[in-house]
């Protein structure tokens, strides 16, 4: 079998180990960086992205576990990276990372995870384990990585039962920008790679509670010139800038806990003026608790590249990259809101608009970066809102 071939080479002595807070124990072989992360632990159902999974700001205290066996053999590269490091805190898969086989490959995933600190564990039963988080609830956990497997199991699984959890917790503030910036930069396109804008747009404020950057590219492909604020940016911060729309980005964490903030914040623009608004992600569950609902912590949430989801308007089912652990309680919705998007996996909410007024906002990543484009549409209705504003 060639080296380049999937294959299990944990043989001998683990040098990774996996403590869930119920005393489970998985050993593997690790990779990446050494030492220890304790984190929630969740699955990825997604078969390609994984460097852009890994720089998500949404998985920020979470380690992902791939259900998709071949993780590492596209290597990674200089730009697929979704912020400037990686922001989940580890990563598990079933094989051993073969070697990078692909014309964009700049360095292996292991030295890719190395340079930058965070933990890679192989050879696990990703099965079983993802039937664990499935039974358990996104369980907490604890991985550690020591080239002469040498592990405290019991001092492992209590720092596992330690993990506060992520209910409660704020983490935009973790991941957000330091200061406000101007976002020109395009989606990739062949032959050109990404292209910056050069012409007059539409001005647009986006709120960072921990964008991607492939959201901002669609931002601008679609005719925007956008400036992203830090998530705490008040109404009158956003309001200097004239913006013609605002834009509530994907984040971390929990959305009460962020709302204590950036609600008030959403709640004077609704009231003071008319603008349209866009939220993906952290800014739709932001945006619906502006508009009175609330939410509430799903039991292993929704990750991957493959999710179907209804639009309820037109009977249209888009295939949509997702990755959300809490959840818009439709129940709560105000009837002056309607629920327009509802997942096929399990009818959670994933859409909703206002009666009479520019304002939307989706739970699923509509820039799939990865995944299927079939809800790229949604910026395009952004930017058609505002024109239409505009005209008059």
């Amino acid at each position: 079998m060639s080296p380049e071939a999937p294959q299990n080479r944990t043989s001998g002595r683990p040098t990774a180990c996996i403590a869930l807070a119920d005393g489970t124990i998985f050993q593997g072989k690790g990779f990446g960086a050494t030492g220890e992360a304790v984190a929630e632990l969740c699955f990825n159902t997604a078969m390609t992205g994984y460097q852009e999974i890994m720089t998500d700001p949404s998985y920020a205290g979470q380690v992902v576990t791939f259900t998709f066996p071949h993780i590492g053999n596209t290597g990674t590269n200089s730009q697929d990276d979704e912020t400037a490091e990686p922001v989940a805190a580890g990563m598990i898969v079933k094989w051993d990372p073969t070697h990078a086989s692909n014309w964009r490959a700049e360095a292996e995933l292991p030295d890719w995870l190395a340079r930058r600190g965070r933990i890679g564990v192989g050879g696990v039963d990703t099965r079983r384990l993802t039937r664990a988080i499935r039974q358990q609830g996104a369980p907490h956990v604890a991985i550690a990585h020591d080239p002469e497997g040498r592990f405290d199991i019991g001092a492992l699984v209590a720092k596992a039962r330690g993990f506060p959890g992520l209910e409660g917790l704020d983490l935009a503030r973790e991941v957000t920008c330091a200061q406000s910036y101007r976002w020109d930069e395009m989606r990739w396109a062949w032959p050109e790679g990404y292209k910056r804008r050069e012409t007059p747009g539409r001005r647009v404020v986006a709120i960072d509670y921990g964008a991607k950057r492939n959201i901002l590219r669609c931002l601008a492909s679609a005719g925007c010139e956008v400036t992203v604020l830090p998530a705490t940016a008040s109404a009158a911060d956003i309001m200097a800038l004239e913006p013609e729309g605002v834009f509530l980005s994907n984040g971390p964490g929990d959305p009460a806990a962020t709302g204590e903030y950036a609600v008030p914040m959403i709640r004077e623009l609704l009231d003071g003026t008319d603008l349209p608004i866009f939220g993906i992600c952290l800014g739709h569950q932001m945006l619906a608790l502006a508009l009175g609902a609330r939410t509430i912590k799903m039991n292993h949430g929704h990750h991957g590249a493959n999710h179907p989801v209804k639009d309820k308007e037109t009977g249209k089912v888009e295939i949509t990259s997702m990755n959300h652990g809490f959840t818009v309680d439709s129940q709560t919705l105000p009837a002056d809101v309607i629920e327009t998007h509802v997942s096929l996996f399990d009818g959670s909410n994933c859409g909703i608009r206002m009666r009479e007024r520019p304002v939307f906002s989706v739970q699923y990543h509509p820039e799939a970066s990865p995944g299927p484009q079939d809800s790229y549409y949604l910026f395009q209705r952004f930017v058609s809102a505002i024109e239409t504003k505009a005209a008059g």
